[in-house]
């Protein structure tokens, strides 16, 4: 088949509506991968960075009563098989952390702020010792799980990663959607063409590698479209997260792996669009012709 027969296929055609309907459809593949991956990255990093972490809470209303407890508490979870590591919470750095509620009174030094130790657990069973063990020198004492304070948040993540995962997979089978319309639609207007191109011998698969080969090219410029806005405004929002110094909004990142997964998605779109279009008109020429 001659560049000629290929012009003539072009040349019957109206603009190039597809291209920028996949340019469409590529820009929101993107972005909703780029929102999955980030999502799935910050829900490992969560779970990765309170596994095995837990607080211990002495709230004893008396002061001495609350120090000689968290001394004690300290000295007994430091030698409890499955803890790494256990340190007392600064009273400095809770008065911080309580200053936006209660301003300069979170400074004074009457104030009954319950003690803190953070520990780190080795494994599930360690927390079950831990809780023996604070109970036998403070009994009013509370071990608090970091995980199960934010498992919402988890769950969350979680969620909008499986979101995300869908309307990836929505993306992509509408794009299937609008390739074989299309390419139905291109074999319906270029019906006489192909009842002369056979007529001088040409075979099914040669005129669907004509057609393959059209709607190959639409893809390319429709991934052109849509890739590299798509990844340009990826990365001003993963700027921009970044500059936030929020310490759970540092963890939606993509990564290099992400970058790269990201990357090779206009190309395995096109890729797609040009299996898809041949399959197709394939199909239809063995029903119709």
């Amino acid at each position: 088949m001659s560049a000629d027969t290929v012009r003539i296929l072009d040349d019957a055609r109206g603009g190039r509506a597809m291209a920028w309907v996949l340019a469409i459809m590529l820009f929101l593949t993107v972005l909703a991968a780029a929102a999955g991956i980030g999502t799935a990255r910050a829900a490992g990093a969560l779970a990765a960075s309170l596994a095995g972490r837990a607080t211990i809470v002495v709230a004893t209303p008396d002061p001495d009563v609350r120090a000689r407890q968290a001394a004690a508490v300290l000295t007994t979870v430091r030698g409890v098989p499955g803890v790494t590591r256990a340190a007392a919470v600064p009273r400095a750095e809770l008065a911080r952390l309580l200053g936006p509620w209660l301003g300069e009174g979170s400074a004074d030094a009457e104030l009954p702020i319950p003690a803190l130790i953070d520990v780190d657990l080795a494994d599930a069973d360690a927390a079950a010792r831990v809780t023996a063990a604070v109970a036998r020198v403070a009994p009013g004492a509370r071990l608090d799980g970091h995980g199960g304070a934010l498992a919402g948040i988890a769950t969350l993540l979680t969620t909008l990663t499986v979101v995300a995962g869908v309307v990836v997979a929505m993306m992509l089978a509408a794009t299937t959607a609008v390739v074989v319309l299309s390419t139905r639609a291109g074999l319906d207007a270029h019906r006489t063409t192909i009842d002369v191109m056979h007529g001088l011998g040409a075979t099914d698969v040669q005129v669907a590698r004509l057609f393959q080969r059209r709607l190959a090219r639409d893809a390319i410029l429709g991934a052109a479209l849509g890739a590299f806005p798509a990844l340009a405004l990826v990365a001003l929002l993963g700027a921009q997260v970044g500059g936030l110094g929020s310490a759970l909004l540092g963890q939606v990142t993509l990564g290099t792996p992400g970058w790269v997964a990201l990357t090779v998605l206009p190309f395995a779109f096109v890729i797609l669009a040009a299996f898809v279009a041949r399959r197709a008109i394939v199909a239809a020429l063995a029903r119709t012709l």
